[in-house]
């Protein structure tokens, strides 16, 4: 099994559940704020995922990788930043609604 295949439900689910939130208010504003986070997870990702692959902590067997790198760091890994960046507000913003109607029952 390869780390794309391992990618791919993390990623749909991110997109389902951000898509659950289109309705909800403030989405455009949430976007761009996720997007500015998903920006610095990328870039943190890509300073530290380097310098612990070349200091020889962590070994990517090369047959489980896509082949597409940001200098040693396999795409894969930025994944998961990305899809935090996106799911965690998505998640917050859907338990939101619940308990502001569980405040005024």
């Amino acid at each position: 099994m390869t780390y794309l295949l391992i990618v791919i439900p993390f990623v749909l689910i991110t997109a389902i559940v951000t898509l659950l939130t289109l309705r909800r208010p403030g989405f455009g504003r949430r976007m761009a704020a996720s997007a500015v986070a998903a920006v610095v997870l990328i870039v943190l990702t890509a300073i530290f995922d380097n310098a612990m692959i070349a200091a020889g902590l962590v070994v990517y067997p090369p047959q489980h990788l896509s082949g597409i790198a940001i200098g040693l760091a396999p795409i894969e890994d930025f994944s998961y930043s990305l899809c935090a960046a996106f799911l965690v507000p998505a998640v917050f913003t859907l338990l939101e609604r619940r308990r502001a109607s569980e405040a005024a029952a």
